[in-house]
């Protein structure tokens, strides 16, 4: 008889009420109703819980251990279970993640045929190790939640078993516009890939269905794989993370294989007009690096921050700035055709300023800098993180009205 699991689960359920009972009490309790008056161990956790309930005078906790929520051993779908309740789950785990504390032993993310969430063995759990690829089935897990994502929790009254049956798992993809934080699953197109802005990073970007995009990010991991731009790709069991209302997927738990075919993204498409107020450094023409797949600026000594040195680099034009629509300031970031169809100069004309020029590069910054500034414009794009990325952008008479209320914003800034 495991009383002191049945005696962590009954100080749990107090716990979450604000009140903290000493497990060796209640396993006494348990104890003395089983041993010495011979009550059922189930009927013993209902009374002892009661007892606690009324001693310290809390309501809303359930006593009840074959069905109702709290220590329930009825299987539930992962799809329908909710933080604060008590549940028992059958599952495949299909990731296993690296543990942010010393206090977990174990992290991952388990799957049915409805869902999938993420769990978390506590060290002090003295739980089994869980196997990637292995079905289990775990009874009285807690369901919690941390920044607006739920998890499963295995504490020290958690019983994990492993089911030797290997069962069909086809995990199911929906829009990108269906998301919501926890674990998701979608085929999606990557739009775009930007620099990456930490060394633990291996590729950041854009991705895209019919109904929307969001940002990804893969960090480096043994067996992870960048993602091909253009490319079609079935994505399962990624962290869908939260950050101020907006939604982004991590795919460093995920499993990814390229699909043929092509997709129409859409959805995010905004139009915004305003004057062109800041032209950034790093503006004009730059150096990337030649390394298939990177594609990162250069420094102005031809320095990779992944490949180091490169000599033999690729000219390319950017724009990055601000543009003010007189109610907001946009940080827009424009690609080598859009830049060249706004300011009249191709690649190979910038090119050869830079090279014969004695200013270099910077004279082309400055050409660039000279035609754009305080330019009214209209910029068709997708805006994500506060960056529109701009797939087409023409000039537009100026607006007398707007001037005016762009200096009133400037004087009183």
């Amino acid at each position: 008889m495991e009383f002191s699991q049945i005696a962590e689960r009954i100080s749990l359920k107090i716990k979450q009420k604000g009140q903290n009972v000493d497990t060796k009490k209640i396993e006494s309790k348990l104890r003395r109703l089983v041993e010495e008056f011979g009550v059922q161990p189930a009927e013993a956790e209902r009374s002892v819980t009661n007892e606690l309930a009324r001693e310290y005078n809390l309501q809303g906790i359930s006593s009840s251990v074959g069905g109702g929520v709290l220590g329930s051993k009825e299987d539930r779908s992962i799809a329908d279970i909710a933080p604060g309740e008590w549940v028992t789950i059958e599952g495949k785990i299909v990731a296993i993640l690296s543990p942010m504390s010393p206090s977990i032993a174990q992290s991952g993310i388990i799957a049915d045929s409805t869902g999938a969430i993420r769990f978390v063995a506590w060290v002090k759990a003295n739980a089994p190790q869980m196997e990637e690829g292995t079905w289990y089935r775990i009874e009285s897990g807690v369901v919690d939640e941390f920044r607006g994502v739920p998890s499963l929790k295995i504490h020290s009254g958690t019983s994990i078993k492993t089911i030797e049956e290997n069962r069909a798992l086809i995990p199911t993809t929906v829009k990108i516009s269906e998301l919501k934080p926890g674990i998701g699953s979608v085929r999606a197109k990557v739009v775009q890939e930007w620099e990456t802005t930490h060394e633990r990073m291996l590729q950041s970007g854009i991705l895209g269905d019919e109904s929307g995009i969001l940002k990804f990010v893969i960090w480096r991991e043994a067996g992870k794989e960048k993602l091909s731009v253009g490319a079609v790709y079935t994505i399962f069991y990624a962290l869908v993370d939260e950050f101020n209302g907006k939604l982004s997927l991590n795919l460093s738990s995920a499993t990814y294989m390229q699909d043929e075919g092509d997709m129409i993204v859409s959805g995010g498409d905004v139009d915004v007009r305003g004057a062109i107020v800041h032209i950034a450094p790093g503006s004009g023409i730059i150096k990337r690096c030649p390394v298939e797949g990177c594609n990162r600026a250069l420094s102005r000594q031809n320095y990779c921050p992944v490949h180091e040195i490169q000599p033999k680099f690729v000219y390319d034009l950017r724009i990055k700035g601000w543009l003010d629509d007189g109610e907001k300031t946009h940080n827009i970031l424009l690609q080598r055709d859009v830049v060249e169809s706004l300011t009249g100069m191709n690649l190979d004309a910038a090119k050869e300023l830079a090279e014969n020029n004695p200013l270099g590069m910077d004279e082309v910054f400055l050409r660039m800098r000279d035609i754009l500034l305080g330019r009214y414009v209209i910029c068709h794009g997708r805006e994500i993180d506060n960056r529109l990325l701009v797939k087409a952008c023409e000039r537009v008479k100026m607006d007398t009205s707007d001037h005016t209320a762009l200096l009133n914003r400037a004087g009183g800034a």
